[in-house]
């Protein structure tokens, strides 16, 4: 029971906050014909209520601006371009504020023209995390009071207004370097130059928790707006203790520099401080990939130019870059990826049956209603079998998706006909044909639910953080870069685990973890334990693995033992399971999957087999639809529900 003392401090720090109410990434195809055409970006933010900012980019063209506005100053002729010293202008660029959202206003080739592609980034008010101030000059050095409720980490500041009408957008960062007979408030950079670091003293002193004090270079009178971003503040998460947004600096290693942030980043900006460089912008919705060559998308704050690549890559807890000069100092703002736990299936797993419709250059859109960061796709009328993709590994173009088909041993494979998921709410397919009929399983990262994590092996016992914060319950791994069968471990025991193979139909074979085989200790919350085998952690050789737990409503792994006779497997659903995947452990048997797409009814159920090449089977009666969870009927076979069989199953609602 809280005491009052507790229960008062519970009360007053309102619910829970997470990343995804505060911040956004989102993509979008401009539809604007005419003026006064309009686009609404539906991201979730509520900007009308909470205030915010939005920085919207043109990503196909170049000599198009990075287009900023702000509740404060308010959306209508206000807009700021971080590649100009002009001041706000409206010219082609207005934009509304929802709830929800925004609204592009216009049909100019800055925010919204005609099959033009672009990419929206949104940050909401809120204390430790992001606030804007304006203020008017009166010709002096003022002090600004904000309400950020903690120490800035980064502050951007540029006049919108007034005599002269330009003005360089400056920026005061924590992790800037002084300059010779400097002091460290006194130094910045510019957002719309390359220019390394100068002591311009644009602020007068250290910024607090709730002001900071600007030099007569930002007093003069005019009008002026500041984006203040926290540091490493807490205030998010279920505690309210987790950091969302990092403000820091690295000082570069050649090739890999790493950066730990403690937490695996959606968004970076980042800048060389020593030397004349580019704003850096990358973002997970665009592609940051785990690629080793420069394959990660970026624009620059700094330019007008369209989208090209960069050479950095996340991790876990952090990112690492192949790009960072041997011992210049660069600086950074991160944010954290999305953090809250799902509540329905719905909103991280989609099943979607489809017949191909040939286009090979536009694509057939897929709605998931949600980003997808893992896409398994199966043909149902081809002997293609089962194909996966993911945003680590790459699948945000339409020619660079990774493959790895879990029916063989084959290392990973670039395919220009599978997916493209740089989309907010589902993924593009290309080139199937009319005559195919597919089904894509498409599965976004969540706590408690599932993760990816790559890594490459070192070739002895180590141990690679993962984000799912729970232990798993089942992990499926493959090597990427070489030919190997994929090892799923699942049935996880305090002294031993059982190994399955994907591509297989064989039996478990029990592990007792001090053999080194794979793993070597029980995964954690936050840790995969793995040995020196070939399989997960041989050196030098790239992996992935998918980790999937049982989150209450949402999805259950689970195990049970067949009576050959019907039984229901309750996995603690209201509505059923709309994906059912089983896998017999004491002997042999495929790797089957149903789904509610093609069919989870009272009559006959397709299904699929992962270690196979074949067809749908529509013949068979194997499993029936219960609101608990699924139904194994008496019709199944020995490998789904022989009399004191063993299997293992996951099911999502």
């Amino acid at each position: 029971m809280l005491n009052k003392k507790a229960l008062a401090a519970s009360v007053s720090a309102g619910p829970a906050k997470y990343v995804e109410d505060v911040f956004s990434t989102y993509l979008y195809t401009g539809n604007g014909t005419f003026s006064g055409e309009t686009q609404a970006i539906s991201n979730g933010i509520d900007l009308a209520g909470e205030g915010g900012m939005v920085w919207i980019k043109n990503r196909t063209s170049a000599s198009t601006d990075n287009c900023v506005s702000d509740t404060v100053r308010g959306g209508t002729s206000n807009m700021i371009r971080t590649n100009s010293t002009a001041t706000a202008t409206g010219s082609g660029s207005n934009i509304s504020f929802q709830s929800t959202g925004f609204t592009c206003l216009t049909s100019g080739t800055n925010t919204n023209y005609t099959g033009e592609n672009y990419c929206s980034w949104t940050f909401r008010k809120t204390k430790k995390f992001f606030d804007i101030v304006t203020w008017t000059g009166t010709g002096s050095a003022m002090t600004i009071n904000h309400n950020l409720g903690s120490a800035p980490g980064m502050i951007i500041m540029k006049k919108v207004n007034g005599s002269p009408g330009t003005g360089n957008w400056a920026v005061w960062h924590r992790g800037l370097p002084t300059e010779s007979g400097s002091q460290q408030y006194e130094s910045n950079v510019l957002l719309n130059l390359t220019d390394a670091n100068v002591a311009y003293g644009y602020l007068t002193a250290t910024p607090t928790s709730s002001s900071f004090s600007v030099s007569s270079s930002f007093g003069q009178a005019s009008d002026y707006v500041a984006y203040l971003f926290a540091h490493d503040a807490g205030g998010f998460g279920t505690a309210g203790t987790d950091n969302v947004i990092s403000c820091g600096s690295v000082v570069g290693a050649g090739n890999p520099t790493e950066v730990n942030l403690g937490y695996e980043p959606q968004f970076l900006l980042i800048k060389n401080a020593s030397s004349a460089q580019d704003w850096w912008l990358v973002d997970n919705m665009r592609g940051l990939v785990v690629e080793n060559a420069s394959a990660s998308a970026r624009l620059n704050a700094n330019t007008s130019g369209a989208e090209i690549t960069l050479n950095v890559r996340p991790t876990a807890t952090g990112f690492i870059s192949g790009s960072m000069s041997s011992g210049a100092t660069y600086i950074y703002m991160a944010i954290r990826r999305p953090m809250k736990v799902p509540t329905t299936g719905t909103s991280v797993f989609a099943p979607v049956a489809f017949t191909g419709d040939g286009s090979a250059n536009t694509g057939q859109f897929i709605t998931a209603g949600f980003p997808v960061d893992l896409g398994i796709q199966s043909f149902r009328n081809q002997g293609y079998g089962a194909q996966f993709a993911d945003r680590l590994r790459g699948f945000t173009g339409p020619s660079n998706s990774q493959i790895l088909y879990s029916y063989s041993t084959a290392a990973e494979a670039v395919t220009s006909d599978l997916f493209r998921g740089d989309s907010n709410t589902g993924i593009r397919n290309y080139g199937h044909s009319t005559s195919l009929t597919l089904i894509n399983w498409l599965f976004r990262r969540a706590p408690n639910f599932f993760d990816v994590v790559c890594y490459t092996g070192t070739g002895s016992a180590t141990t690679f953080n993962h984000n799912l914060g729970v232990a798993p319950e089942l992990i499926i791994f493959k090597g990427r870069s070489l030919s190997i069968n994929w090892f799923v471990y699942g049935n996880i025991t305090a002294s031993d685990f059982s190994r399955l193979i994907l591509n297989q139909t064989g039996s478990g074979i029990t592990y007792g973890y001090a053999d080194g085989a794979g793993l070597t200790a029980q995964p954690t919350s936050s840790l995969l334990n793995l040995g020196s085998a070939s399989a997960t952690n041989g050196s030098g050789n790239t992996y992935v693995a998918y980790l999937f737990a049982t989150l209450a409503g949402v999805s259950k792994v689970g195990s049970y033992t067949g009576t050959g006779a019907t039984q229901t497997i309750n996995c603690g659903f209201t509505a059923g399971a709309r994906f059912v995947l089983i896998k017999r452990t004491d002997s042999t048997g495929d790797w089957y999957v149903w789904d509610t797409a093609r069919g989870i009814v009272s009559g006959n159920d397709p299904y699929l087999l992962l270690n196979s090449t074949a067809a749908e089977v529509t013949s068979t009666d194997y499993i029936d639809p219960v609101s608990s969870g699924f139904e194994i009927s008496s019709t199944a076979p020995a490998a789904i529900n022989a009399n004191g069989g063993s299997f293992i199953f996951m099911a999502i609602a």
